[in-house]
C-alpha cells in the first residue's frame, strides 16, 4: 500500500523522484474557468456571485441571503456540541497567547543632526477570511486566520465560507465564528467569494488581503487577484514527513502518515526517512492495517499510491539531508535526540519534536499556526502570523544640516542613473546659501 524506496541509488527511484518534483498546481482548465468567474463577479456584483453558488454548490439562494444573519451564528453558538465548545474556546487561548508572543513594536532611532529614522508598525485595515466547508468543515483553519488577526489588531474582518443546502455555511463554523465575536460572515465559497472580496460587491466590501485554505478554485482565484489585494501564500496540498530512527513506534508513524493522506485531493505527501529496515517493514505493515479501518481509506490509499513513501538512508546524517532537500510542510523528529537533530533542519515548515508532538497537536491546539509553506516553499516561506497582518512603513525626517552634508552624494547617485529630477530635488533646498560636500 506504500512503497519502500532507498535512497541514494542510481537511478534515482521514480516514486522520490516523483515526491520531490510534486507540484499539484492549477490545471489550465481551472485557471481559464477562474478567470472567467472573476470577471463576471468584478460586473455583475452580488448576482454573478448567486449564480456561481447554484451552478459549482448547487445551493439556489437570493442576494439578500448572501450575509450570515447574526442572529444564525448566535443560534449555531448555542447549539454547538457543549465538548466541542469548550475544546474550541481551551484551542483558541492558546493561539491567542502564542501569537501575543509575536507582538513587536514600532522604532525609531536619532542617527546625529536631529535625523530620524525608523519603522512604523500598522495593522491592515480590513481582511478576508476563506474557511472551506462541505465534507470538511474546517473550523480549525478560522481559529488559525482570524486570531492572529484579531491580535494584530486588524479592524475589519469579513469570513466566507460556502452555503449548505439551508443556505447556511456549516453551523460548527458559524459558531466558532459567534465564539470569536466575529459578525461579517458572508454565504460564498470558491474562486466567486475571492472575487468578491478583492473587487467587492453590493453587500461585500472590497478588503486588503485574503488569506485561508481552499480548493483550487480558490487557489486560483487568490493567485489571480494577487496585486489588487494581498495574500498570505499560494496553498498546495499537504505534506508531512516523519524522519525516525530505529526506536520509533512504527504506530505512530503510519499514523501520522495517514492524517495528511486523508486530506483528499490525491496530491498529499505523507513520507517517512529512516536508517532502520526494520522500520520502514514494520510502518509498512502499520499503514496497510490502519487504512482499512479509517472512514476516508479510499482517499488516503490514492493519496499513498500518489506520494507516498518509505525511504531508507543509509544513516540519520543522509536523512536530515533529504528532509532540507524535500523542505516540507510538517516535519516530525521521531528519533533519539529530537532537538539536537533539531539543529541541522534548515527547512520545514513546522517542526515536531518527540512521540508526544503528534502533527495533529499543531493542527489543532498548541497554539502554532497551522497555515504552513507547502510544495517546497519552506525553504523561503514561513508559517501564518502576526506579520501576516501588519504593514510597515518608513519613516525619515532629515534636517537640513544633514542634507547640506550629504546632498552631494545624492546628487551624484541621481545622475549617475541618469535621473535628473531626482538630483534637482535634492539641488534645489541647497540652493538657499547651504553647501555640500561635492
Amino acid at each position: 500500500m506504500i512503497e519502500i524506496v532507498s535512497h541514494p541509488s542510481d537511478p534515482p527511484p521514480a516514486r522520490l523522484t516523483a515526491i520531490l518534483g510534486r507540484r499539484a498546481g492549477v490545471s489550465a482548465d481551472v485557471e481559464e474557468a477562474v478567470r472567467g468567474i472573476l470577471r463576471a463577479v468584478c460586473d455583475g456584483g452580488d448576482g454573478a456571485v448567486v449564480d456561481c453558488t447554484a451552478r459549482f454548490d448547487g445551493v439556489t439562494m437570493a442576494t439578500e441571503q448572501l450575509r450570515v444573519p447574526v442572529e444564525a451564528i448566535r443560534r449555531a453558538r448555542e447549539g454547538m456540541a457543549a465538548d466541542l465548545a469548550e475544546a474550541v474556546a481551551a484551542a483558541a487561548a492558546n493561539i491567542q497567547s502564542f501569537h501575543e508572543r509575536q507582538r513587536q513594536n514600532s522604532w525609531f532611532v536619532e542617527d546625529g543632526d536631529g535625523v530620524i529614522l525608523g519603522k512604523r508598525r500598522q495593522p491592515l485595515r480590513r481582511v478576508g477570511i476563506c474557511v472551506p466547508g462541505g465534507n470538511a468543515p474546517l473550523l480549525s483553519s478560522l481559529l488559525m486566520t482570524a486570531i492572529p488577526a484579531q491580535v494584530a489588531g486588524v479592524r475589519e474582518l469579513c469570513v466566507v465560507s460556502p452555503p449548505g443546502p439551508d443556505g447556511l455555511p456549516h453551523p460548527d463554523i458559524l459558531a466558532t465564528a459567534g465564539q470569536l465575536g466575529l459578525e461579517e460572515f458572508y454565504a460564498m465559497g470558491g474562486a466567486q467569494a475571492v472575487g468578491a472580496m478583492a473587487y467587492g460587491t453590493e453587500s461585500v466590501a472590497p478588503v486588503d488581503k485574503i488569506v485561508g485554505p481552499g480548493g483550487p478554485y480558490t487557489v486560483a482565484a487568490k493567485k489571480q487577484v494577487y496585486g489588487l489585494v494581498g495574500v498570505e501564500m499560494i496553498p498546495g496540498p499537504s505534506e508531512i514527513v516523519v524522519l525516525a530512527d530505529a526506536g520509533a513506534d512504527p504506530r505512530f508513524v503510519a499514523a501520522d502518515l495517514l492524517s495528511q493522506a486523508e486530506h483528499g485531493s490525491g496530491f498529499e505527501a505523507s513520507v517517512c526517512v529512516t536508517p532502520s529496515a526494520e522500520l520502514a517493514a514494520a510502518v509498512a505493515a502499520e499503514v496497510a492495517r490502519q487504512v482499512p479501518r479509517l472512514p476516508l481509506a479510499e482517499t488516503i490509499a490514492r493519496a499513498l499510491q500518489n506520494y507516498g513513501a518509505i525511504v531508507v538512508v543509509p544513516d540519520l546524517a543522509a536523512g536530515v539531508e533529504l528532509v532540507n532537500e524535500m523542505a516540507p510542510e510538517h516535519l516530525e523528529l521521531l528519533v533519539s535526540d529530537p532537538w539536537a537533530t533539531m539543529q541541522r533542519i534548515e527547512n520545514a515548515g513546522a517542526i515536531f519534536l518527540g512521540p508526544a508532538s503528534a502533527e495533529s497537536v499543531g493542527d489543532y491546539f498548541a497554539g502554532t499556526n497551522h497555515v504552513l509553506p507547502t510544495s517546497g516553499a519552506a525553504r523561503f516561506a514561513s508559517s501564518l502570523g502576526l506579520d501576516d497582518f501588519v504593514k510597515t512603513t518608513t519613516i525619515v525626517a532629515y534636517t537640513p544640516e544633514r542634507l547640506a552634508q550629504v546632498g552631494g552624494k545624492i546628487i551624484r547617485m541621481a545622475e549617475a542613473e541618469g535621473l535628473q529630477a531626482h538630483a534637482e530635488a535634492v539641488r534645489v533646498r541647497l540652493l538657499d546659501g547651504g553647501t555640500t560636500d561635492d
